[in-house]
């Protein structure tokens, strides 16, 4: 019986696996491409430029990110140690494209989060409702497209859940030499999460609630209590202290609580009914949970007591309320809540089975929900996939027409993903002020808008020479 158990464990992380090898070697073109190549363009010049995890830089030059010019492209966000793992497996294995292994890297995070998301529900509820969690998290299409991204969330998730495992463990420990030795592990995991992506530190309320189970009301009386916070958080603040020196590479951050960008300009949404909107009906209920499945977190929320599912479902809420903004505006930033959601989903299982006193009723009930609910996401989710034929041609052409340390600039509208494609350092927003150009060492404009080209070779017709044209794109060449 355990030998079949585990087989079934092994095989849904197995297909889960699979689902996420599809395109796995595709151009870096598909959805939210513009923040993937962000991360990519680190790691690739990781490996052409020499590892320097301190001054992390990427393709793009403009003051776009920041508002302030940044000619070295500075890339001061997260600590690059996402970008240096894939990077590094890369240049060792350098049998697929960079981006393969940035998402390999995301793919082994899934891997790593699925076992211990499994792990922790059959600790704590039971063996169907673990697989219920497991399940949901391994196949729902959402977290399949989110979890084989080259972003640095599904590694920060992955460092954070190892951390809440090994709190677990501490809990449990029964020798002072074991309560060490996890202590000491969930600290490091839970520092390197928050240095990966900040965002990962409202784990740390799941880890207050393990110490709670350990010392009880007495925690408050224990000094490893105030370090464990206190040393996870100290290399983040170093972090801060050092790339604050360098303001022209830490892109504009302030709009994640409150704001979104939209196309009549910035709109205020906190705890507005657009925020409840967006993220819990559009994106939990509907992108992330088909909606069907919904019925389950809402089952767990009404009827199970258990505070691992209820510790989750706070750090998740705290999350989501804290950082609307970036929420709202970017599906990747639900990321981090993909563990308390397929937790949520195994407590409403568990709820619901004992209220109904029928296992194979509730088995059918759920599978039912779950095939439907993966079809209805699929149906959204699809179109994530698609790369857009028209940025890989461009990409060739760029790197035919012009010499591979030529600056370019194009008319992207901030979107860096042309740059990245054609390997080439410069702006993603059209420049037009010649002494700009020449000063910062711009030596093309790639244009996709004809009456743009028209206007500056009238403005510039001596400095400005076209090197080629099509129906779509033009490249010229400042002289």
């Amino acid at each position: 019986m355990l030998k079949l158990k585990q087989l079934i464990v092994f095989s849904i992380l197995v297909l889960g696996v699979i689902a996420r090898l599809y395109n796995i070697t595709a151009p870096l073109a598909d959805y939210h491409s513009w923040r993937q190549v962000d991360t990519a363009s680190t790691a690739k010049i990781f490996v052409e430029e020499g590892f320097n995890l301190m001054l992390p830089r990427y393709h793009d030059l403009s003051n776009v990110q920041s508002g302030q010019d940044n000619p070295e492209g500075y890339r001061m966000v997260e600590f690059p140690l996402y970008n240096a793992i894939f990077a590094f497996l890369y240049q060792q294995f350098n049998y697929f494209s960079i981006e393969f292994y940035g998402r390999l890297v995301s793919i082994i995070a899934y891997l790593v989060s699925g076992l211990i998301i499994y792990y922790l529900l059959s600790s704590e509820l039971n063996y169907p409702s673990a697989i219920v969690g497991l399940t949901s998290f391994s196949f729902m299409p959402f977290m399949v497209f989110f979890t084989r991204v080259v972003l640095p969330e599904p590694t920060a998730m992955a460092f954070g859940l190892i951390a809440i495992f090994f709190s677990y463990r501490l809990y449990k420990a029964e020798t002072k030499l074991k309560a060490l030795i996890f202590y000491s592990l969930s600290l490091l995991f839970f520092a390197s999460s928050i240095l990966i992506k900040p965002t990962a530190i409202f784990y740390g309320i799941i880890m207050l609630y393990y110490f709670f189970k350990r010392y009880d009301i007495f925690v408050f009386t224990r000094p490893q209590f105030y370090l464990y916070y206190i040393l996870s958080i100290i290399p983040f603040v170093l972090w801060r202290i050092h790339i604050a020196k360098y303001p022209e590479g830490i892109p504009a951050s302030n709009w994640l609580i409150t704001q979104v960008q939209t196309t009549s300009g910035v709109q205020t949404i906190f705890f507005r009914p657009s925020f409840f909107y967006w993220v819990f009906f559009k994106r939990i209920t509907n992108l992330i949970l088909g909606g069907l499945l919904v019925f389950y977190l809402i089952y767990g929320v009404i009827k199970n007591k258990n505070w691992l599912f209820r510790t989750f479902f706070i750090s998740m809420l705290a999350y989501l309320f804290v950082f609307q903004g970036g929420n709202v505006q970017h599906e990747y930033y639900q990321i981090l809540i993909f563990p308390a959601i397929s937790i949520a989903i195994s407590a409403g299982f568990y709820s619901f089975s004992k209220e109904l006193k029928n296992n194979g009723l509730s088995v059918f009930v759920f599978i039912l929900l779950f095939i439907s609910s993966v079809y209805f996401s699929f149906v959204d989710v699809k179109g994530y996939y698609r790369i857009p034929p028209d940025l890989i041609s461009y990409s060739r052409i760029i790197d035919i027409i012009t010499q591979p340390n030529s600056l370019i600039v194009t008319d992207r509208n901030g979107d860096t993903t042309l740059l990245y494609l054609s390997n080439r350092k410069g702006s993603p927003v059209l420049i037009e002020d010649l002494e700009k150009l020449k000063k910062y060492n711009y030596k093309y404009i790639v244009l996709t808008d004809q009456n743009k080209k028209n206007e500056l070779l009238q403005k510039y017709p001596d400095n400005l020479k076209e090197v080629f044209k099509s129906d779509e794109l033009t490249i010229l060449e400042v002289l």
